[in-house]
């Protein structure tokens, strides 16, 4: 795998390390995951393998930093959303650790796929899916034809067609 001169990610890393340390405690109000997402996106650069191409290394390594920090707050909301679904079942639910991380990740790549359908495409895939409405009762609620409705299902459909592929 070619990579970037090694001199200069090293450059930008001793140049812009302490920098986005910084930015991102400030965001994250936590040294630790400051550390933890500043590594992660200098890993993002040395992936990309074009780090002599950066002309404003602040700006390009703060837009990383910002999506790997949505990325970690989405992911942080949908464990927490599984975590509080199982405290409200009745009986105790034994996951092992594997199984867990298997469906926090199963439920983040979903919230992902959902997130990029666009909101009606979305609206409408989880009122037929989740709410178990007819297409006509959907189509009804939302002033559409059921044509309409189809076509997004259609669309939603194979997204998740393509996410269970991948």
């Amino acid at each position: 795998m070619a990579t970037s001169h090694p001199t200069a990610l090293h450059h930008l890393y001793q140049q812009h390390n302490g920098w986005l340390n910084t930015w991102l405690r400030t965001r994250l109000g936590n040294s630790s995951d400051a550390a933890d997402l500043a590594q992660d996106t200098f890993v993002r650069v040395l992936a990309a393998r074009n780090v002599e191409a950066i002309r404003e290394p602040r700006t390009y390594l703060s837009a990383i930093a910002r999506a790997l920090m949505i990325d970690r707050f989405r992911r942080n909301a949908v464990e927490q959303a599984y975590l509080d679904a199982l405290a409200l079942r009745p009986e105790a639910v034994n996951i092992s650790p594997e199984t867990r991380l298997l469906i926090i990740e199963t439920l983040s790549a979903i919230d992902a796929m959902l997130d990029e359908l666009g909101e009606r495409t979305r609206e409408i895939f989880l009122a037929v899916q989740l709410e178990g409405h007819s297409y006509v009762a959907v189509a009804e609620r939302l002033g559409v034809s059921v044509t309409t409705v189809k076509k997004h299902m259609v669309r939603a459909i194979t997204q998740c067609l393509l996410l269970a592929q991948a």
